[in-house]
C-alpha cells in the first residue's frame, strides 16, 4: 500500500508529477493536479495542452512514464476496472441507447456496472438530475444534449460514485441548459463528489468551479481559488493570465 492509499485525507483525484503522452510524444510535463472531495476544479488550455490526457489519466487510459496517478486511492492503470467503478465520465457528446428510454438506459448501465438498483431509486434519481417525470419513461434518441446530459447525470447519482470528470460539458448547451447544469453540479458537489471539468469556457468555470487552473503545454499554472464573495472570480483577470499570453504566442509564432 503507498502513502496515496494509506492517507484517509487524500484528494479523490491525486496526479502528482506526472509525465504523459501518446506514441512516444510527451503532453503532461510533470502535471501536480488535486480534486478533493466536495470540490470542483476546471481546466483551461488550448488544443492539445493536456486537457483530454489528464482526463484519460484517471480513467486509466494512458500510462504515465512518471509520476503516481491515484483515483480514490487507486492505481486507475494497475486497477482499471476498481478505478472506474469509482468514477463517471461524461464526454462531450453523451453516448446513450436512443432506442432505450431513460429508464431504460439507466437500468441498463448501472447493470454493465454490476449495480442492479430497483426502479423507484432510478426515478429518484433522473428527477434529482432535473429531468422531467414525463420524459423518463420516452425514448432518449429524441432528447436534446441537455437532457442526454441530466440522464449521464442521473447515472452518477444512482451509482453514487466519488468522483466525475467532464469533457466541455457546457458545449452546444443554451443559456438555460447551461445553468440547469451547473445547478446539477453544485448539488453533486455538496453531496460530496469530487468533479474535474476540462473545458474552453472561461466564464462557465468561472459561475461553477472553486478553482481553475491552465495547462500550457503540458504544464499547470497555479490554479485560482474562487473569493468568498461576489464576483467569484476576477473573469477579466484570468483571460489576461490566460488566453493573452496563448494570443501572443500564436502571433509570434506566425510571424516568426
Amino acid at each position: 500500500m503507498t502513502d496515496l492509499q494509506a492517507n484517509d485525507n487524500a484528494p479523490v483525484l491525486d496526479a502528482r508529477q506526472v509525465v504523459a503522452g501518446h506514441g512516444g510524444r510527451p503532453v503532461l510535463q510533470g502535471l501536480d493536479l488535486q480534486v478533493r472531495a466536495g470540490e470542483i476544479c476546471a481546466l483551461l488550455g488550448a488544443n492539445g495542452a493536456g486537457k483530454t490526457t489528464t482526463l484519460s489519466l484517471f480513467l486509466g487510459f494512458v500510462r504515465p512514464s512518471a509520476g503516481e496517478v491515484r483515483v480514490a486511492g487507486i492505481d486507475p492503470v494497475r486497477q482499471p476496472e476498481a478505478a472506474r467503478r469509482r468514477v463517471a465520465y461524461i464526454p462531450e457528446n453523451v453516448a446513450l441507447y436512443g432506442h432505450l428510454t431513460a429508464r431504460e438506459n439507466l437500468a441498463y448501465l448501472l447493470a454493465l456496472a454490476g449495480q442492479a438498483d430497483r426502479g423507484d431509486a432510478i426515478d429518484s434519481a433522473l428527477r434529482t438530475a432535473g429531468l422531467d417525470a414525463a420524459a423518463h419513461g420516452q425514448r432518449v434518441g429524441g432528447f436534446s444534449k441537455g437532457m442526454r446530459q441530466k440522464v449521464a447525470i442521473a447515472l452518477a447519482i444512482a451509482r453514487k460514485v466519488p468522483a466525475l470528470l467532464l469533457d466541455e460539458p457546457g458545449s452546444g448547451l443554451d443559456p438555460q441548459a447551461t445553468a440547469d447544469f451547473h445547478q446539477l453540479l453544485l448539488r453533486l458537489r455538496a453531496q460530496g463528489v469530487a468533479t474535474l471539468i476540462v473545458t474552453h469556457d472561461l466564464l462557465g468555470a468561472a459561475d461553477v468551479a472553486d478553482r481553475i487552473g491552465f495547462l500550457r503545454a503540458g504544464r499547470l499554472d497555479p490554479p485560482v481559488a474562487a473569493s468568498g464573495g461576489e464576483p467569484r472570480f476576477d473573469v477579466a483577470a484570468l483571460h489576461r493570465r490566460y488566453a493573452l499570453p496563448d494570443a501572443l504566442g500564436l502571433v509570434a509564432g506566425a510571424s516568426a
